[in-house]
């Protein structure tokens, strides 16, 4: 069985499943701080030491075998589709990455030809519609998610429910699903059910976000961005991330969850 997407910590304390756009940096950071008593020092997706990875082939075993056996408490967190959706136009199509370059080389070019949209100049810094060019990658997204054109779809704005299910699918269990929008809450009952080798304090902990300053400032309320279109657009990709996760799909300003995540309903829909 393979679990793509899965941390664990070098203690097994912890089995985390990553959903990118969804504090997945600031999760990483804490599961890293727990074993080692510090941050680690640079984007945690860097890391190749002192937190097992899906990725290494070394730690592939252990991740299975703590999976499949249950041995630790496993989790996973999610974002209102609404705000995702958005922050991943803002890093990954406007910004410049960590590496000074374009997301994927040629996406962005390939977009401004055949869709139409504005990203900011070279730099992402200039002033452009930000509404005009988000609901026109919203067709793109649309088109890479519902008919795999003109690429397949990218992990940043494929469905979360995607990634949550393969841990599901291919034999995993969760025991909690937290809110990116409720974090700290979220966050403090799974570390209560972690054995910690340092204790890790939440208040304390920096907010870890990767994408910070990569691109240009959002101007508007997320509400701004959303017309009936583009909210239908949204709930056709994303139908089960709104029911399943009881994100409001009928209102683009409420990022907050409106129901409790029913675990039950969560691995019977996504592990069939």
């Amino acid at each position: 069985m393979n679990f793509p997407g899965t941390w664990m910590t070098e203690s097994g304390s912890v089995v985390y499943r990553v959903v990118p756009k969804c504090a997945c940096s600031t999760i990483g950071q804490i599961l890293y701080y727990s074993d080692h008593g510090r941050f680690f020092d640079g984007d945690i997706h860097d890391a190749d030491t002192g937190l097992h990875k899906w990725a290494f082939e070394t730690s592939q075993e252990p991740i299975r075998r703590n999976v499949l056996g249950h041995e630790s408490y496993s989790f996973t967190c999610v974002r209102n589709p609404y705000t995702r959706i958005l922050s991943s136009f803002f890093d990954k199509i406007c910004g410049i990455q960590r590496n000074g370059r374009r997301y994927r080389g040629n996406l962005v070019p390939s977009l401004i030809y055949n869709y139409g949209i504005e990203v900011g100049g070279e730099d992402g810094q200039e002033e452009f519609d930000q509404i005009r060019s988000f609901r026109r990658f919203l067709l793109f997204a649309r088109d890479t998610i519902r008919f795999r054109r003109p690429m397949e779809p990218d992990i940043h704005w494929s469905a979360m429910s995607g990634h949550v299910g393969t841990f599901i699918a291919n034999g995993g269990t969760y025991d909690r699903v937290i809110w990116t929008e409720a974090f700290e809450e979220g966050m403090t009952q799974v570390l209560a059910n972690m054995e910690m080798r340092h204790p890790v304090d939440l208040a304390a902990v920096p907010r870890f976000n990767e994408s910070e300053g990569h691109g240009p400032t959002r101007a508007h309320p997320v509400e701004a961005y959303f017309d009936d279109l583009s909210m239908h657009l949204v709930y056709e990709i994303y139908k089960q991330d709104f029911e399943l996760f009881r994100y409001d799909a009928g209102n683009p300003g409420n990022k907050m969850p409106v129901g409790e995540i029913d675990l039950e309903e969560l691995h019977a829909k996504l592990g069939a």
